[in-house]
C-alpha cells in the first residue's frame, strides 16, 4: 500500500480506476468532460481510497489523462473536512471570465455523462451495498437493477400501481405510465 504525506503531488498514472464503476459514462459526456478540461482546466477534485483507487471522478481522471493533465495533488483526510479547490485564476464576478462557464460545465457534464450499469448496481446490492438512501425501488427497477428484497432504509413508501396500471409517486402524487 502506497502511503501519502498530508499533501503530495503524484502522477495520474499512479492511480487505479474503479474496475466496478457503476457509471458506464456516455460518449457525449466523455466529450464534454474532455472539452471542459481542455478549455477551462481542472475545477474539482476526485476521490481516492487509501490505496489510490478512484472512488469518484473515474471519468474525469480518464479525460484528464487524455488531455495531458498528468499531475495530481493528493490531500489526505479522514472525511471530516471538506476539501476545496481554489482556482486563483477564476473570479465569478468577472463577466468575461471562465468561472461562470466552469460552473455550468461542472453541472452539465455530470448530468450528461451518467449512464448507470444495471449489472454493477444489482451486484453491489446483492453483496450488501445499501443504496436505499440514494435510490427508490422503482428507480432501480426502471434501470433493471432491483433485487427482489430491496427496500429503502428511510422507511418511505414505494410507488404503487393504480387500477389503470399507472405508477403513483407516494411523495408528490404524480402519476405516470411505467416504461
Amino acid at each position: 500500500m502506497k502511503r501519502y504525506s498530508m499533501t503530495e503531488t503524484i502522477k495520474l498514472s499512479d492511480l487505479q480506476p474503479d474496475d466496478r464503476n457503476a457509471n458506464k459514462g456516455s460518449e457525449r459526456g466523455t466529450y464534454m468532460i474532455r472539452r471542459s478540461l481542455e478549455k477551462l482546466g481542472a475545477g474539482r477534485s476526485i476521490l481516492l481510497d487509501k490505496n489510490g483507487r478512484i472512488i469518484a471522478g473515474n471519468k474525469t481522471a480518464e479525460s484528464a489523462a487524455d488531455v495531458g493533465l498528468d499531475d495530481v495533488i493528493v490531500v489526505r483526510t479522514q472525511g471530516r473536512q471538506l476539501v476545496a479547490v481554489m482556482r486563483e485564476d477564476l473570479d465569478l464576478d468577472d463577466p468575461a471570465g471562465m468561472a461562470r462557464e466552469l460552473a455550468y460545465a461542472d453541472n452539465r457534464t455530470g448530468q450528461v455523462s451518467l449512464d448507470w450499469d444495471a449489472g454493477v448496481l444489482a451486484e453491489d446490492i446483492a453483496q450488501g451495498v445499501d443504496l436505499g438512501d440514494w435510490f427508490k425501488a422503482f428507480e432501480l427497477t426502471d434501470l433493471g437493477a432491483t433485487p427482489p428484497d430491496f427496500a429503502p432504509t428511510d422507511g418511505s413508501e414505494q410507488p404503487r400501481l393504480d387500477e389503470k396500471k399507472r405508477v403513483i409517486c407516494p411523495e408528490c402524487g404524480h402519476e405516470f405510465a411505467p416504461a
